[in-house]
C-alpha cells in the first residue's frame, strides 16, 4: 500500500471515530431535584445552560432546553418530585 493511501486510510479511520464520537449523547455537567406542590411547576435556567428530564438515563433523542415543566396530580398539600432534571454548561 502506498504512502498516500495509508494517509488517505489514517484520516478517514480517524474522521469515522471523531462522527461517532459526536454522535454519543455527552452526561449532563449538573442534576437538580424539585420537590414541588401538585400542579405545574417550571425549572428554568437563567443563563449559561440547559436542561432535560434524565431520570431513566439520557434521551439521545431529547434536545436540552432553558425552561423544562413538569406537572403532578393531587390534594393542595400534596408534595411532587421532578426526579432527575439534568443540566448541560452551554459555552
Amino acid at each position: 500500500m502506498g504512502t498516500s493511501r495509508r494517509i488517505v486510510m489514517v484520516a478517514a479511520l480517524v474522521g469515522i471515530g471523531w462522527m461517532a464520537g459526536k454522535a454519543q449523547t455527552s452526561d449532563p455537567d449538573f442534576e437538580v431535584i424539585v420537590n414541588a406542590p401538585a400542579g405545574e411547576t417550571t425549572i428554568e435556567c437563567v443563563r449559561g445552560c440547559r436542561l432535560a428530564w434524565v431520570e431513566r438515563g439520557v434521551n439521545a433523542n431529547a434536545t436540552p432546553t432553558q425552561s423544562f415543566k413538569f406537572a403532578c396530580a393531587g390534594t393542595a398539600d400534596s408534595r411532587c418530585s421532578s426526579f432527575k432534571v439534568g443540566g448541560w454548561i452551554k459555552p
